[in-house]
């Protein structure tokens, strides 16, 4: 069964709300990276470059909170009620298509779900409702290879 978890965006102080999400939950970030760790053929300054492309911080047996940075350099910027997707971390590559084009009828596709560089099926939609949605399915390390 697929699981939901929150995903929270910042117009470029992701990094210090999720080190005080840290402070309360404690627990480690499982993953944090940055925008100029990504492959791209743009230039960025080096303030957008240490913006947080994605963070993961368990807060729960079941629950991950993810989080990131966008900016008006990268075609977006946060409104109120707009900060937030339910991401969906399936448990196939048939799973996560069958949500994603279930979900994404009548909506807008932001990003196609296809396979990606960090080592995962993901695509991104906003539904019909206006709901911003993720879905992902992370390939096990020998298929990574």
């Amino acid at each position: 069964m697929a699981s939901v978890h929150p995903y929270l965006t910042f117009n470029g102080n992701c990094e210090t709300v999720f080190n005080f999400y840290k402070s309360v939950f404690g627990g480690e970030f499982t993953f944090i990276g940055r925008f100029k760790d990504m492959p791209s053929e743009q230039p960025m300054s080096e303030e957008q470059g240490n913006m947080i492309m994605h963070v993961s911080l368990p807060i729960g047996n079941d629950t991950i909170l993810f989080g990131s940075d966008t900016s008006a350099a990268f075609g977006q910027t946060i409104t109120m009620g707009t900060n937030i997707s339910l991401s969906i971390n399936a448990n196939s590559e048939e799973e996560a298509s069958k949500l994603f084009n279930g979900l994404s009828v009548g909506g807008t596709i932001t990003m196609p779900l296809d396979k990606t560089f960090w080592g995962a099926y993901f695509g991104m939609f906003t539904d019909q409702f206006g709901i911003q949605w993720m879905v992902n399915y992370d390939y096990p390390v020998e298929e990574i290879k």
